[in-house]
């Protein structure tokens, strides 16, 4: 186990060195080191030497934080200009926010940003703050439609943030039966992925996950899941002006602009709302459950557990990743 603030020192000097500010340093790895700790490595500390590399290619510039503008009272236009997804993302949000409070509402659409990281950090954040999210954001093409055999849609998952007592709900799901990123931690670890998860380059079934990053992934539930990603996709192309379909590119390299889109909605809830919603969400909590050993959680209630034991005990991040990052740094 390493601890977690040694894992901080030594990747904010990495990312440092590889041309980030301080301040924009601290932002992308807040995201990054969250996701590991959250028990998420998929979104975690394997994407930091990713963004040191894009850096050096000349395909993230990590100094801007995105050019905004309005398109009406309560729709945030944004052009990342290829900067770091947490940067530009929370800079937008800040936007929105302070609109939000006007207006009830307000729609942030995103285009030319890198990868946003885990949805699950922007809508805590916001819960905290007293503020509903939506999000939604797209990948390249890596799930194959319900029926086929080849990579066309991306993953684009959905998050959704509430406030609440005595934690905010915070709901984040990939459209995919799996992350990407969960098939490359895989990969690093040696490990085989379970029958399902994915298809070969030729369509086939496999559990190879090297094999599984050159193929497709399946999308959840069939039918609905694939239903459901492809409306997203088109529902944030069509906001943001952004690629689509296997046009999407630099969610996964370090040599291709990213062009994906990605999608915002700050509301501000109703006046009185937390005692419902935090009481229904204990009701759920203290329901009956069907395994008296497996208690009924709500979405996050593991993350929360895991994080709080991550900061007393540490990490146990995977040795190639961590060994690249002490190299970086």
């Amino acid at each position: 186990m390493i601890p977690v603030e040694e894992i901080r020192s030594v990747a904010i000097r990495a990312l440092t060195k590889g041309g980030l500010s301080p301040e924009h340093a601290a932002i992308q790895l807040e995201l990054l080191l969250d996701a590991e700790m959250r028990g998420v490595p998929s979104h975690g500390l394997l994407r930091l030497p990713r963004v040191i590399e894009r850096v050096a290619n000349g395909v993230t510039n990590p100094a801007t934080r995105g050019a905004q503008s309005w398109r009406g009272q309560a729709l945030l236009d944004v052009d990342g200009e290829q900067g770091l997804g947490p940067v530009v993302a929370l800079a937008a949000l800040e936007t929105a926010t302070a609109r939000a409070a006007e207006t009830g509402s307000c729609v942030v659409a995103i285009r030319n940003c890198d990868h946003l990281g885990m949805l699950a950090f922007y809508a805590e954040k916001l819960a905290r703050e007293g503020k509903v999210l939506l999000g939604m954001t797209v990948s390249e093409a890596l799930v194959h439609p319900y029926g086929g055999r080849h990579a066309m849609i991306g993953t684009n998952p959905i998050t959704i943030g509430v406030p609440a007592e005595p934690l905010p709900f915070v709901f984040d799901m990939a459209t995919s039966l799996v992350s990407m990123g969960k098939i490359h931690d895989h990969a690093h670890r040696g490990a085989p992925i379970p029958e399902g998860w994915a298809l070969d380059a030729e369509g086939n079934p496999t559990t190879d996950p090297n094999a599984a990053k050159l193929g497709a992934i399946a999308p959840f539930g069939g039918a609905k899941g694939y239903g459901l990603g492809l409306a997203f996709e088109v529902l944030v192309s069509a906001l943001t002006g952004s690629a689509i379909g296997t046009a999407v590119k630099g969610t996964l390299d370090s040599t291709e602009p990213c062009n994906k889109g990605d999608l915002f909605v700050v509301m501000e809830p109703a006046s009185g709302f937390m005692p419902l919603v935090s009481g229904f969400l204990e009701e759920l909590r203290q329901s009956a459950p069907a395994d008296p050993a497996q208690p009924v959680r709500i979405p996050g209630d593991r993350a929360t557990v895991t994080r709080a034991h991550a900061g007393r005990d540490g990490l146990n991040v995977a040795s190639e990743v961590w060994q690249r990052i002490c190299a970086l740094a």
